[in-house]
């Protein structure tokens, strides 16, 4: 599988985080695929200390701190030592709603995990999660969910200034918690 397969795999998925407060988890409905080679990616110049785990084997985290305000998640998707990563754009809250809502300051579900920055914050997800196995027992981790996932649409990713015209974002058709336009969600 490689990283535009694994980006559509990934929707429909649930990302559970266990914290000492409890369990929060959300469903997966909105990915970004950044491939080896894109310019787009973090991985386009090289290994780097900022972004060494996203050269890790498929299936770690590789969080990072963007914006001066925002941390972002992605999911590796390549062979050890190849660069290449799934942006986590955005998710249905399942568990832990009370918890997200003080986390993010709002009770408007929707808004909840809808947007790479919004996810993270809402799942408690920083620099402190960067690197670890998402396939393995831990505190962060992937699982399948019994919910059937709608279909699946695909786009141009969001607010990039390189590769801006490729194909690589995906989501769950008519769910009310992806980001971006209105016309990218349908």
């Amino acid at each position: 599988m490689d990283t535009v397969e694994l980006a559509r795999y990934l929707i429909g998925k649930v990302l559970i985080h266990d914290v000492d407060s409890g369990r929060l988890s959300g469903r997966i409905v909105e990915t970004e695929a950044y491939p080896v080679g894109d310019a787009a990616g973090h991985a386009f110049h090289g290994k780097t200390g900022r972004n060494r785990s996203l050269f890790l084997k498929r299936g770690h985290a590789y969080v990072y701190f963007t914006y001066g305000s925002s941390f972002l998640m992605n999911v590796t998707s390549e062979a050890p030592g190849v660069g290449g990563g799934v942006l986590l754009r955005a998710v249905e809250p399942l568990e832990g709603i009370e918890l997200m809502a003080g986390s993010r300051g709002t009770t408007r579900l929707a808004d909840l995990g809808r947007g790479p920055g919004r996810l993270t914050k809402a799942l408690q997800i920083d620099l402190r999660q960067d690197g670890l196995d998402l396939c393995a027992a831990g505190p962060l981790w992937l699982a399948a969910t019994a919910q059937r996932t709608g279909t699946i649409g695909k786009s141009v990713r969001i607010g990039i200034t390189r590769d801006v015209d490729r194909l690589l974002r995906f989501y769950e058709r008519g769910n009310a918690y992806v980001s971006g336009p209105k016309r990218l969600r349908q």
